[in-house]
């Protein structure tokens, strides 16, 4: 009963980051398709394409703080999303997506299917 997975092409030019990974994250999860189960991974493929052309509003350049932790004690890091977009505008579109999509086993499958251009 389930649909076959299609190809989505997204166009990133003048698309505001958060909108547009809301877009995505519901293609991504199979939202979009009549037979969605919340507990199934029937999303589709999405390809987004000029990446470095997208908006991002007000100063999330200077002020957003991506943090990890190297494992040792006392390195937690901490990443302007500035410097992160400078290096890979696709790495900031990504972790935007992995935050908006299910804290379970079904994240890390899903996010594969995400390919930035």
């Amino acid at each position: 009963m389930f649909m076959k997975t299609k190809i989505h092409t997204i166009d990133a030019t003048d698309e505001s980051l958060g909108r547009l990974a809301v877009k995505i994250s519901i293609i991504l999860r199979g939202k979009d398709k009549p037979d969605f189960m919340p507990n199934k991974d029937n999303g589709d493929f999405v390809h987004v394409k000029n990446i470095k052309k997208i908006r991002i509003t007000g100063n999330k350049l200077k002020q957003k703080i991506y943090y990890h932790h190297t494992g040792y004690v006392g390195n937690l890091k901490e990443t302007p999303m500035g410097v992160v977009f400078d290096k890979d505008p696709g790495e900031v579109l990504k972790r935007t997506i992995f935050g908006m999509l299910p804290k379970n086993k079904l994240r890390a499958q899903q996010i594969k299917r995400l390919k930035v251009l």
